[in-house]
């Protein structure tokens, strides 16, 4: 039952980030006439507070209950997303405020997102970690799937900044859930000798020592190093060279994403089959290949592309995001899952912001479509640091260390 309650807290939470992913690009491209390094600016913005404070999350969290932090986030950004209906309202909404709204929602996201992977092993056992995993990757793909055409049509409806306010809501019904949770976590035991700065540390060894989580972490940074530098293009790309408008990109992404829904049905079949290091291999190989494909994309039936790049990248998201969290959960100690945990989304969305910055630049030197081509490319070298490690060898994860 508790479980029930966070996975329809997320399943809220993930729709309403999805309709804002989409709404805060095509508010500085529709609203605010930015030019394509500002609208790159915005993905740097939303991602940058992983790069700032995503260790020392890690290290708070292993030392703190994760319900608390889990409400206390959703509430806070709430408030903040109300800022920009509110400002564009009033006629007052500038680049500037919006970089800074998406700076502190991403902030807010780190602790958010490290307290909610820390905290499913605190409510389930092991054994049920998997399909616990499975289900709240279905949540991201439903929401990929709603978020997209439903955020689209909003936009097209009550203009993008009003979308923020949609957003809020979202947040606000996560918070109810999360509040609705009666299991309570037990105290967290410190000790006198604790120093912050060796706990962070810790964290980062452990995971440059592991032979797992390593490999998975090197790939995931190169994956997203692309997939950030084509995303900070890719709405410019679609507006201006494929001519589409908001809701006809909130339809493609719907039918392209249809993939992860298809995924988070099928992500523990799969893992079952081959097991978790083959499909970790074969689901990075495939995704680099998806994302290449977007940068093919045309007018008329050319968008035939872009919607096969989506199917196939999102399918393997959800694949390899599953697998990943699985072995992390698994594999770490409990004592040490928030600050590996931080370690890992830090080589994730650590990246984003230098990779959403080197998409604008690249998208306004050479043209968006050369952008696309040289992520698309990055990606596809993801595969290799699992080729060269332990984990293409085995045919299943190892046990729990303790």
């Amino acid at each position: 039952m508790d479980f029930r309650r966070l996975w329809l807290a997320d399943a809220v939470n993930q729709l309403g980030t999805r309709m804002t992913f989409l709404a805060a690009p095509l508010v500085a491209v529709l609203y605010l006439d930015a030019s394509t390094f500002e609208v790159a600016l915005v993905r740097t913005c939303e991602t940058l507070g992983w790069l700032v404070f995503g260790l020392l999350a890690g290290a708070w969290v292993d030392r703190v209950r994760c319900r608390p932090v889990l409400l206390s986030t959703d509430l806070g950004r709430a408030v903040l997303m109300l800022t920009v209906p509110a400002a564009a309202l009033f006629g007052a909404l500038t680049l500037w405020h919006l970089y800074l709204v998406m700076f502190l929602v991403g902030v807010q996201t780190v602790f958010f997102e490290v307290a909610h992977q820390t905290y499913l092993p605190r409510l389930l056992p092991p054994d049920e970690l998997v399909p616990a995993n499975a289900k709240l990757a279905g949540n991201a793909s439903v929401a990929a799937l709603a978020g997209a055409s439903l955020g689209g049509f909003l936009v097209q409806l009550l203009t993008a900044p009003f979308v923020f306010a949609v957003d809020a809501v979202s947040f606000l019904w996560s918070a109810l859930w999360v509040r609705a949770i009666r299991h309570r976590e037990p105290p967290v035991t410190r000790a006198p000798d604790r120093h912050l700065g060796r706990e962070i540390a810790e964290g980062v060894r452990y995971v440059w020592h592991s032979p797992l989580l390593r490999p998975i972490a090197l790939s995931t940074a190169t994956t997203v190093l692309g997939q950030g530098a084509g995303m900070a293009v890719s709405t410019v790309f679609l507006v201006r060279d494929i001519g589409l408008s908001a809701g006809v990109i909130g339809l493609l992404g719907t039918v392209g994403l249809l993939g992860a829904l298809l995924s988070s049905g099928l992500a523990r079949r799969l893992v079952t089959w081959i097991g978790r290091p083959r499909a970790m291999v074969y689901g990075t190989a495939l995704m680099g290949l998806g994302f290449l494909a977007q940068a093919f994309t045309t007018p008329g039936w050319g968008l035939v592309w872009w919607v096969a790049s989506g199917f196939v990248a999102s399918f393997c998201i959800i694949l390899t995001n599953v697998v990943s969290a699985t072995i992390r959960q698994t594999v770490c100690p409990p004592q040490l899952l928030g600050r590996v945990s931080a370690t890992m989304e830090l080589t994730m969305w650590g990246v984003m912001p230098a990779a959403a910055v080197s998409g604008g630049l690249l998208g306004a030197v050479a043209g968006t479509r050369v952008a696309l081509l040289a992520a698309g490319a990055v990606s596809c070298l993801a595969v290799t640091w699992l080729l060269a490690s332990p984990l293409a060898r085995q045919t299943e994860t190892v046990g729990v260390t303790r």
